[in-house]
């Protein structure tokens, strides 16, 4: 059942401070707050809101304005309709929606980089929509499902091999077996593949030689294969390569590289949003453009996933 308890924000500003009035609004919007009217601002109850009005209330109160924080509960079937109808996303997701439709249409025109690029964006578009959309439904369910069938589409125009989750149990391995060896993958990298080399050359086996296959199947005896069917490292369960060679090699532990893991599953396989995926993913397109050879492609993207780490472990400012 939809919580009937709200915050109310009630806003004055004096004057003619029209910057600050504008960075109000600004903010209000894009925590997904809606208007009652000019000055009055909504928010389904939740510390979240109450963070983001009390914020809003400080920087009135600093421009010589007033605000004023209000909770109460909608009190009829109909007045809590009228309020649930001031965050109604569909139109948002329609939008999307529509932008997706017109991307399946487009697949056999574009080339792989342009069409991973705009999958990307509309992936952070949906991702936005989502971000204030604090009821749910149907549109969304249909929209990230229409974004999942597209993604599908895309790996099976572009990947041919892309691996199918095996249901099985992740066994544990020592990284101090798997030392200078061979590794092999499906050439052309994409994220999870060039982020499991990274990690393997990083955390695993810091001498590692990488094999770049044109399919899985043409992986010799000799080499470790990740990220494809038959591999000795895939997907597992819900999990991406990366996850797996996360909890393969012991490595689960390290906070910077389980916020690696939630970004590449993200990018990978959809999930929960993260805010730095969009970021990576222009990133890669945009290396993958200048490199098509794997090699140099994994020595530009490389020192980006390094910050990305170092980002992840660094502490939170504010």
């Amino acid at each position: 059942m939809t919580s009937s308890k709200w915050l109310l924000l009630i806003t004055n500003l004096p004057g003619g401070n029209q910057t600050l009035r504008m960075r109000i609004w600004r903010a209000l919007k894009a925590a997904g707050a809606g208007s009652l009217r000019d000055g009055v601002y909504l928010l389904p109850k939740s510390n979240a809101a109450t963070r983001v009005f009390s914020e809003q209330s400080r920087e009135l109160e600093a421009g010589a304005g007033s605000a004023h924080v209000v909770t109460f509960t909608s009190d009829s079937p109909d007045q809590q309709a009228a309020l649930l109808a001031l965050f109604d996303r569909t139109g948002d997701y329609q939008e999307v929606l529509d932008h997706l439709s017109y991307l399946r249409l487009e697949l056999l025109k574009i080339d792989e980089v342009e069409a991973r690029r705009r999958l990307a964006a509309l992936r952070r578009d949906l991702s936005a929509v989502a971000a204030v959309d604090f009821f749910g439904g149907e549109a969304r369910s249909q929209v990230e499902a229409a974004l999942t069938d597209l993604a599908t589409a895309l790996d099976a125009q572009y990947s041919l091999d892309e691996p199918h989750s095996a249901p099985r149990k992740i066994s544990r391995f020592d990284p101090k077996d798997y030392r200078a060896l061979t590794w092999a993958t499906r050439e052309h990298l994409w994220i999870d593949r060039v982020c499991s080399a990274w990690l393997i050359r990083r955390c695993i086996d810091p001498k590692a030689k990488f094999l770049w296959l044109k399919r899985g199947k043409d992986c010799p005896k000799t080499a470790v294969g990740f990220d494809f069917d038959g591999a000795d490292f895939s997907h597992v369960g819900h999990r991406v390569t990366f996850e797996v060679l996360l909890h393969s090699f012991g490595l689960e532990r390290d906070a910077g590289l389980r916020a690696l893991a939630a970004l590449v599953h993200f990018l990978d396989v959809g999930g929960v949003p993260i805010p730095e995926a969009a970021g990576l993913a222009a990133v890669v397109s945009g290396a993958r453009a200048l490199h098509p050879d794997d090699t140099p492609l994994l020595r530009a993207v490389s020192p980006v996933i390094d910050s990305l780490y170092a980002a992840f472990l660094a502490p939170k400012e504010g």
